[in-house]
């Protein structure tokens, strides 16, 4: 599998709903025509909700179901405000 194969998945809570959201970065494709899948829920979802959720997408991890966590403060100049907490996972796309 080339690097050209894989895409990037994200996680993140949406601030509307509570809700956890999964989608997968799509190049070249406007963002409002990426997979997404909403999880149920407002706890962080397992390592299993997250790859049935690639699965019912199409994709699949590259490699293990490894996630790499990141944050983001809310606002960014606030380094005391909240933080939004973002999820990175390699994937790709399953042969139907």
């Amino acid at each position: 599998m080339s690097a050209a194969d894989t895409l990037t998945a994200l996680m993140s809570v949406s601030r509307t709903t509570g809700r956890w959201r999964l989608f997968v970065v799509v190049l070249g494709v406007p963002v409002s025509q990426w997979p997404e899948y909403v999880l149920d829920g407002g706890a962080v979802p397992s390592v299993q909700d997250r790859s049935r959720a690639l699965e019912a997408l199409g994709y699949a991890f590259t490699d293990a179901p490894g996630w790499e966590w990141t944050e983001d403060h809310l606002p960014s100049d606030d380094a005391a405000g909240p933080v939004r907490l973002i999820a990175a996972a390699r994937v790709r796309e399953v042969a139907s």
